[in-house]
């Protein structure tokens, strides 16, 4: 599935400590399908100082959580389906995210630097910034 697909590449530890603390390993582990863009560890490692360890805090999960799923679309998309357009689907927090697919693909100006990394449960494409929703 998606988290053990994540998990099993090695460089979304942070994603993965961090789905954890927002109650949302059963989420992604669930029926889906998922689209999930996924921040490497680097991709949290830029954030400013200090930024992760507060959204990690207990009294922090309700932000963390939309922060995540603002990361996660229902439905399986793959980069083929949208190549060439510029689209603004809703994501599973609820509000749309600006995607621009006609030269490589960005995602609310992270670019996705590997695509289509497919699960039992969804694809996951590999972006190299946290997106937050406005």
């Amino acid at each position: 599935d998606i988290v053990d697909t994540a998990v099993a590449a090695g460089s979304f530890n942070t994603l993965a400590a961090a789905l954890e603390a927002a109650d949302l390993i059963e989420t992604l582990k669930g029926e889906g399908p998922f689209t999930v863009f996924a921040p490497t560890d680097a991709a949290f490692a830029a954030l400013p100082e200090g930024t992760l360890d507060n959204l990690l805090k207990p009294e922090n999960k309700a932000t963390l959580q939309g922060i995540l799923t603002y990361h996660v679309l229902p439905g399986k998309v793959m980069s083929a389906d949208i190549a060439g357009q510029t689209l603004a689907p809703t994501t599973v927090q609820g509000t749309s995210v600006a995607i621009d697919a006609t030269d490589g693909v960005k995602v609310k100006g992270a670019n996705v630097v590997t695509a289509d990394i497919e699960a039992s449960n969804g694809v996951i494409h590999v972006i190299d910034a946290v997106i937050l929703p406005e």
